[in-house]
């Protein structure tokens, strides 16, 4: 029986899929899984899924609707990018989703006495968010052992992101050895109510780019 307790990032995407099953290899894994309003509940559903599927406790924790506006994966109003990477930050950047969901998990890591977090943020195949990068995971993890009781009382709290230097061919055939189905998860910006992907977003082009280099078959559900 593992002794261990990890928190887990779980948004029931191909990447947050893949680190569950990381961290499930050493860890007693208590996922969490953000409602903060965003275009559909199929990446939930997926998540919660992918929970009982690793044996994890789930929670699923309720940010207020208006706290994450301004982003096309969180306003049905904007369009979401389907004509391939922009210049700058795009328009599916989330204000400070990272950075919320990394301090509701510091503090559930602290009721819990976990001294571990995994999150599922990957610097190589992204979109260009400035919290996937590593420079800010290390900040992060500084600033939470300076405003945690648990550090200041010697228990150092690590923030794990082992898919951060990954291709997106490496994160789906590390997954696929560890046993991740991949067909359970749901990676689309604009999914269906079934979780059935457009095929044409830049989440979908980077997972099906993935597959294609990693030689595995695709099991995306599309529209």
């Amino acid at each position: 029986m593992k002794q261990q307790k990890a928190i887990v990032l779980l948004s029931g995407g191909l990447d947050s899929a893949t680190v569950l099953a990381v961290a499930s290899r050493d860890f007693d894994c208590h996922a969490i899984s953000f409602d903060y309003s965003q275009r559909h509940v199929s990446e939930l559903q997926a998540a919660e899924r992918l929970a009982q599927a690793f044996q994890a406790y789930h929670q699923v924790i309720h940010l207020d609707q208006g706290v994450m506006t301004n982003s096309a994966l969180t306003e049905m109003t904007m369009g979401v990018p389907v004509d391939g990477p922009t210049e700058g930050i795009p328009v599916t950047y989330v204000p400070a989703r990272n950075t919320i969901f990394l301090a509701h998990a510091l503090a559930v890591a602290e009721v819990q006495a976990a001294s571990d977090i995994f999150i599922g943020v990957n610097a190589v195949d992204y979109s260009g968010y400035p919290d996937c990068r590593p420079a800010y995971i290390e900040a992060f993890e500084r600033m939470a052992n300076l405003a945690t009781r648990a550090a200041i009382e010697g228990h150092q709290l690590k923030i794990h992101a082992p898919l951060i230097h990954m291709s997106k061919a490496e994160i789906i055939t590390t997954g696929a050895d560890l046993g991740v189905d991949y067909s359970m998860t749901v990676s689309c910006y604009q999914a269906d109510e079934q979780g059935r992907a457009c095929g044409r977003c830049d989440s979908c082009r980077l997972r099906r780019e993935g597959f294609e280099a990693s030689g595995l078959e695709d099991p995306t559900r599309y529209q």
